[in-house]
């Protein structure tokens, strides 16, 4: 595994004052001004207008914003201030420069495109790795037809109907809250606003509006199976996105002024700690058997399904879950042009068991957001390594995830 290493000034230069408000400011302009050329660039804003309106206005080409941001991060070289802060900023400043790279039309090979943007590289597991995994799912659903089939025919049973869905969701949701307010203290007035859309490359999303409010929206275009109520509750609501948005503006923008993080670039860094911290959330909430037997008790009956074959699918879903890198892999050789659209969506169907339908909206997925992919999975691993060192207890690994969601927490500091 690699790491981008932090942007630290040199120990022994002599060090100069910088007004760190001011340069925080030039960030969110050019942050703002990529945005106009990509959209899916600047994931949440929630700072002044007047810096988004001078943006509009500016209209800066790319090779100016490009030029701007070397100058920016030139001056921050021999910055007297926080490390936490200048590494930070650094950081995002290198993701940016990446990024116009690529709208450029710089293609980057997927490892190194995901080190200069996230500060990190996924393992490489070739076809042997999964097909072990593979052998062990289809002993646990012997019988007729290929395996990707058997398993759909299987969690059939577990789909939520569709006028269920708000009931199942709001339940779900409402015990994530509950268990994350018993162990972080969240800003007064936090909410969100749920929504069920369609044609989207998602399942879930977290849309963060400021003032520890959310959009969360739920993509309906496929099957919506049970578990995936706890899971998108947790990662897009609580402990996941909203917590951690909600936390990093009251402790970093509120607190400490800090303004640069009144914007969220969805291609840095900041998404391998979110989307980590989200999949690990789930665990850490739902501790144990904690997770099936609250799906069991409460959000079964809601669904109106049958719990006689519950256990049978959550050995289903842990076996499924080991084979997560396999998305990693088949957007790596898609996005280096060592596979087709169709070859990638036939590896996921193989290797990820997924279904065509949902290969297919994975693909999708690769188009808009690369190697962003990584982020789920080692994003995960590399935040569950963090919390749980040491044989840390379940208090500690709460105050250890509250430290990592509340703080300028970089890749490099997972190390």
């Amino acid at each position: 595994m690699s790491v981008v290493a932090a942007c630290f000034p040199d120990a022994d230069a002599p060090k100069t004052n910088v007004d760190m408000d001011q340069v925080a400011r030039e960030y969110l302009f050019l942050e703002l001004s990529m945005g106009l050329h990509d959209e899916a660039h600047v994931d949440a804003y929630f700072g002044p207008e007047e810096i988004r309106s001078e943006a509009a206005k500016a209209k800066l080409s790319l090779e100016e914003i490009d030029r701007r941001a070397a100058d920016l991060a030139a001056s921050l070289a021999g910055a007297a201030d926080d490390p936490g802060r200048l590494s930070g900023l650094q950081q995002r400043l290198q993701a940016l420069k990446t990024r116009i790279r690529m709208n450029q039309g710089e293609t980057l090979p997927f490892d190194e495109e995901s080190l200069l943007l996230f500060g990190a590289v996924a393992p490489d597991h070739d076809a042997a790795y999964f097909s072990a995994i593979l052998e062990e799912i289809a002993a646990l659903l012997p019988g007729k037809g290929n395996l990707p089939e058997r398993i759909d025919a299987f969690r059939s049973a577990f789909k939520i109907p569709a006028d269920r869905l708000p009931a199942v969701f709001d339940a779900a949701i409402a015990e994530c809250r509950k268990r994350t307010l018993a162990r972080i203290r969240l800003p007064a007035g936090e909410s969100f606003t749920l929504e069920y859309v369609t044609d989207k490359p998602w399942s879930g999303y977290n849309w963060y509006k400021g003032n520890s409010r959310s959009l969360i929206q739920i993509n309906t275009d496929l099957p919506t199976h049970i578990d995936r109520a706890v899971h998108l509750g947790c990662h897009e609501g609580y402990p996941g996105h909203h917590t951690y948005n909600a936390l990093l503006e009251k402790n970093l923008v509120i607190d400490k002024g800090w303004l640069e993080y009144s914007l969220y670039p969805l291609f840095s860094a900041q998404s391998l700690i979110a989307e980590g911290s989200g999949n690990y959330g789930i665990d850490l909430a739902f501790p144990g058997d904690e997770l099936i037997e609250f799906e069991k008790t409460a959000l079964f009956p809601l669904a109106g399904l049958d719990p006689s074959e519950a256990d049978r699918y959550y050995e289903l879903l842990a076996l499924l879950d080991k084979l997560e890198y396999a998305g990693n892999e088949a957007a790596r050789d898609y996005l280096n042009g060592n596979m087709t659209r169709e070859q990638a969506a036939q590896w996921l169907v193989d290797y990820q068991l997924s279904s065509p339908e949902r290969a297919a909206q994975r693909t999708r997925f690769f188009d808009t957001y690369r190697s962003y992919v990584i982020n789920y999975n080692l994003g995960k691993d590399m935040v569950q390594q963090y919390i749980e060192r040491a044989d840390a207890d379940q208090d500690e690994r709460w105050r250890r995830f509250e430290h990592l969601v509340s703080s300028p927490t970089s890749t490099a500091d997972l190390q």
